[in-house]
C-alpha cells in the first residue's frame, strides 16, 4: 500500500496502523506529532488508525534547542 509522508510516496510496510507506521520507522512518541489528511491527530489514536491507500501523512519531530 502506498501512503504520503512529508509529500512522499512510500510503502506502508506491512504497517495497519499509525502507531505500527510509527515503530516500524523507530521514531520516538514522545517527540513525534501526526497528521493525518490534514487532521492532527492525538497519540492516542495511533493504535486504532488505520492507514487507507493514498492517505496523506506529516510527520513531525519536535527538537528542543538552545
Amino acid at each position: 500500500m502506498t501512503i504520503f509522508i512529508n509529500g512522499e510516496p512510500v510503502d506502508a510496510d506491512n504497517a495497519r496502523t499509525i502507531g505500527d507506521l510509527i515503530r516500524n520507522h523507530q521514531l520516538r512518541e514522545e517527540t513525534t506529532l501526526v497528521e493525518c489528511n490534514g487532521i492532527a491527530l492525538h497519540k492516542r489514536d495511533w493504535a486504532t488508525r488505520m492507514l487507507q491507500e493514498d492517505d496523506r501523512l506529516e510527520i513531525l519531530q519536535v527538537a528542543a534547542g538552545g
